[in-house]
Formats: structure tokens, sequence, C-alpha cells
């Protein structure tokens, strides 16, 4: 079984070196544990994915770009997730109207080669099935 993630939860990128925070915004969720419910089609960088500190993939354009003016030495330059695809896998029967909840042991993959996962649901209540 998994927990449904709420806003709030804990994310982390592979490529990043600080935690996360997911965010659902709340319009028309339900709550678990009082806090509005996450969907796997919660992907927009900043708004739902936030920022994971300093990015060290060099297939950033920042961090390429810095870590070429710094003689070959890594660079890391802050963080703003690109997501590629909405988180999976989903919880299958879990939905909200036709879109599935956001569970732990999703993922998804960004734009930059890292992978964004769960790394706390934000409560440990509530499963998802």
């Amino acid at each position: 079984m998994a927990f449904p993630v709420v806003s709030g939860a804990q994310t982390m990128c592979s490529f990043g070196i600080s935690p996360g925070v997911f965010t659902a915004l709340p319009a028309g969720r339900p709550l678990v544990g009082g806090l509005p419910v996450g969907l796997i089609s919660d992907v927009v960088p900043m708004a739902n994915i936030g920022s994971f500190g300093m990015c060290a993939s060099l297939s950033n354009p920042s961090v390429a770009s810095a870590t070429s003016a710094a003689l070959g030495v890594l660079t890391p330059m802050p963080c703003t997730p690109a997501p590629t695809r909405p988180w999976s896998p989903a919880a299958p029967t879990t939905l909200v109207g036709d879109v599935p909840v956001l569970a732990t042991g999703c993922n998804t993959q960004c734009s930059w080669g890292g992978v964004i996962q769960i790394v706390s649901p934000g409560q440990a209540t509530v499963q998802a099935t």
C-alpha cells in the first residue's frame, strides 16, 4: 500500500543538493489530514515542484556554462526543476475526478537528467490503492 502525497510533502532530485517541497494547489481538492492531496498531473515547476537548492547536472545549460567558465570544475547553479512527464506510477484506483492521486513511490524525470522522487508523503494516516 502507498500513502497519498499531500501539500508539504518532501521531494528530492538525484542532481539536487537539498530536498524540495511539493505543493498541491487547494482548488477543488479533497483533503487528507487537512492538506490538499496531489495528483499525478501536478508537475508545474516552482508551483507544484519546488527547487532543490542547486543543480549539479551538466545537462543543465547554466551548470554546463558555469563549469566551463571554471575550467571544468563542476559548478552547481540554482535549480529550477523541469519535469518532462506526469508522476508515475499512479495509484490506479484512487482518483480525483478522472486523475490518479499522487502516491509514495512515484517519480518524474527532469529535463536535465535527474529523477525527482517523493521522499516523504507529508502524511501517514491514509493509504491509497
